[in-house]
């Protein structure tokens, strides 16, 4: 059976994804045999697995870092939240149901056998496996019935490492006011300790290191300088996307994405960072899409009705109609091409109250949230470019109308996908990675008016987890580590 250690954090983004995929890169460079697992993920970035399921991005990442192929029982509970209180429940890659934060809280019970069947399911094929908790391992207030923290550890015997996040301030007190509010029997499940995200002179937090090891039984494990690099990785947490770099002068195509509160798979844009002639600008609320922008795109959404509603109560679908006017050109993803029809409707409440609601009616087409959840791999072409697309589909509906005889893509297994208006400049798709070919993110650059770098950006992702394992191997007692696993 497989050797466990299990990373938990003081808080949400302390780095616990990120330091799992170095972890994972660093010890497959060593020839171990190294499986991710997170019990329970929220998240509206996914991933689709071979097994025709989908599981949190993080996780995908990191089983990637370990050169394997990403399954459901990495993270065998997803919660994909549809609005401020409620989330809709994935377990083992299909949906479950919907739940309000409270009554989820009930359905932990029930949950917990899927989560240890996957444990044991990755133990039989691996020779150690990272686990990763979520959000605070000193939520004592979801303590009873915990699945993702310390109710795992328990249930498991998992050693866990407790990370800091030194950046955010406070980190002397978040790691020994943990020890402090865990229940004896949790708090002797925590081996050692990692500081993320040191910025400066590292001899300067000398002492601190000294001082909780000196508060608490722990073993110091490292002190990890800020990496500038994981700006190249996917990011999970819609949070993250305010720390966006700030705008890039000289480019010639400004790309506006409007921040709705369920926006979804939002990492799809990931390889526009990349690109110097790209201006990427995430538009949070409160501010209206920029006059300067030549391409608004639509992203995902987790809630296509409610996140349309939301638009308009911005503005937004005002600002979408002067750019339209002015020239501008427009591209829906997912939720975001369906926000472009006439109509949307959810008769089953699928992704909330039953009903339908007028589209922005710039393409000719109609969507009915309805039937099983399409959850698969994509490969095909762009139209008119022919480049070569590849990505996957991860969505509820079936869109039809007049605009979808003018599709964007030709899928590999004959068929079409999205439409386009006459003149081109509305477009719209279901299929997710669309940026991520190479040559796909030049034709679409090209077509919008933007030079596009050469650049292989699959060769970048595994360039930078390898940076990262190394900037771990140098920062953290890799060794010691192994020797806490059990």
């Amino acid at each position: 059976m497989a050797r466990a250690l299990m990373f938990q954090g003081t808080g949400s983004s302390v780095g616990k994804s990120t330091i799992v995929a170095g972890l994972a890169r660093a010890l497959t460079n060593r020839g171990l045999r190294v499986l991710p697992f997170k019990p329970q993920n929220m998240s509206n970035n996914a991933a689709v697995t071979p097994e025709g399921g989908e599981i949190g991005r993080a996780q995908a990442l990191q089983a990637r870092a370990c050169r394997v192929a990403p399954s459901v029982h990495m993270n065998p509970i997803l919660l994909k939240p549809q609005s401020e209180t409620g989330s809709q429940i994935i377990v083992h890659g299909r949906i479950f149901g919907t739940a309000k934060a409270r009554d989820y809280q009930a359905l932990k019970p029930q949950l917990m056998p899927h989560v240890l069947e996957s444990f044991a399911q990755l133990q039989s094929g691996a020779d150690l496996i990272l686990i990763e908790g979520a959000g605070s391992a000193s939520e004592i207030n979801l303590r009873a019935n915990d699945i993702a923290n310390m109710g795992f550890a328990r249930a498991t015997g998992s050693p866990v490492i407790l990370i800091g996040d030194i950046d955010r301030g406070g980190v002397i007190a978040s790691l020994v006011g943990t020890q402090t509010v865990l229940d004896p029997a949790d708090a002797a499940l925590i081996a050692g300790f990692i500081v993320n995200k040191m910025r400066g002179d590292p001899t300067l937090f000398a002492d601190g290191m000294a001082a909780i090891a000196r508060h608490t039984p722990w073993r110091p494990l490292g002190l990890v300088p800020h990496f500038d690099s994981i700006r190249n990785l996917p990011a999970e947490d819609a949070a993250d996307l305010a720390a966006n770099a700030p705008h890039r002068t000289g480019a010639t195509l400004v790309i506006a994405v409007p921040m709705l509160p369920c926006i979804a798979n939002f990492d799809d844009l990931d390889p526009l960072h990349g690109e110097p002639d790209v201006d990427l600008r995430f538009i949070p609320r409160g501010t209206p899409l920029p006059r300067a922008a030549d391409l608004i795109i639509l992203p995902g959404s987790k809630a296509t009705i409610a996140d349309l509603a939301t638009l308009r109560a911005e503005g937004w679908d005002i600002d979408i109609r002067a750019h339209h006017r002015h020239g501008g050109a427009l591209l829906g993803l997912c939720g975001g091409y369906q926000m472009l029809g006439r109509t949307i409707a959810d008769p089953h409440g699928i992704e909330g109250p039953p009903g339908s609601a007028p589209g922005l009616g710039l393409l000719d087409i109609e969507t009915i949230l309805a039937g099983d959840k399409r959850l698969t791999a994509a490969t095909g072409r762009l139209i008119p470019e022919s480049a070569a697309v590849t990505g996957f589909e991860m969505h509820i509906g079936q869109t039809t109308g007049p605009a979808t005889a003018r599709p964007l893509l030709h899928l590999a297994d004959g068929r079409a996908d999205g439409a386009q208006s006459p003149d081109g400049r509305i477009a719209g798709t279901y299929i997710h990675g669309l940026f991520t070919a190479d040559p796909a993110r030049a034709g679409l650059l090209r077509r919008y008016g933007a030079t596009p770098a050469v650049r292989n950006f699959e060769d970048e992702i595994d360039a930078t987890l390898d940076a990262l394992a190394a900037h771990l191997e140098t920062h953290i007692d890799i060794d010691a580590l192994l020797t806490l696993a059990r």
